[in-house]
């Protein structure tokens, strides 16, 4: 174990001792409003220091999930709301310097309005991902009772997952994230082969497709 992620779970230990359940609230809102505090921590603790540990039942485990994913909705609202009120606004004028334009907005309503509710709920079940899905919901205008339910369904599922491994296992918490290990690094690839692409796509049609968006921008400008 790595000296960074031993000091994250002294901390997360420490939080549990002093403030018990309330702490998975808290930690989970903070691992969703994008600060960097897996859950992948915060839950399998949740399981071994405050079920297993204290000779809970199993039946604790959907008590732990539940905190869970409340705490997780909580945190995704924070980010959401920061999409919605100054992402957009901050897309639509200062866009054009990191490749997002006006039409990618069009396309990234058009895909919450079809498809939100399902990536929603699907983020959250994937490492990396789910901790950031919510900016673009956000920006994106999605409807929030729907971003909320999602959100919490999928957080649910996920915190269950989580905290049953820690409740089997407690003290070998250890191998529950060196089974998750390698699913970050795939994801983690995906994001970097979209973000390439994405770039590629639009200096290309900058500078290469008289027809594009910012091609023909260009054209038009010239004499």
């Amino acid at each position: 174990m790595s000296g960074i992620e031993q000091s994250l779970l002294d901390f997360i230990t420490h939080t549990y001792n002093v403030l018990g359940w309330p702490g998975v609230v808290a930690l989970m809102a903070i691992e969703s409003a994008a600060i960097p505090l897996p859950s992948e921590i915060i839950m399998p603790l949740a399981g071994w220091k405050l079920i297993a540990d204290k000779n809970r039942g199993i039946e604790w485990v959907l008590l732990a999930a539940l905190f869970g994913a409340i705490g997780n909705t909580i945190g995704s609202w924070v980010t959401y709301y920061i999409g919605l009120w100054g992402g957009r606004r901050a897309v639509e004028k200062y866009g054009k310097y990191i490749l997002v334009s006006k039409h990618d907005l069009d396309i990234a309503d058009r895909f919450f309005a079809r498809w939100g509710n399902w990536a929603i709920f699907v983020s959250r079940l994937l490492p990396v991902v789910r901790t950031f899905i919510s900016v673009p919901a956000g920006v994106a205008r999605m409807p929030i009772v729907a971003f909320t339910a999602y959100t919490f369904a999928g957080a649910f599922l996920w915190s269950i997952g989580l905290t049953y491994g820690g409740y089997t296992l407690g003290q070998n918490y250890e191998r529950i994230r060196n089974a998750m290990r390698p699913f970050d690094y795939p994801i983690a690839a995906i994001i970097v082969l979209l973000v390439i692409w994405y770039v590629y796509r639009h200096v290309k049609r900058a500078w290469f497709d008289p027809h594009g968006e910012e091609g023909g921008s260009r054209t038009e400008s010239m004499p």
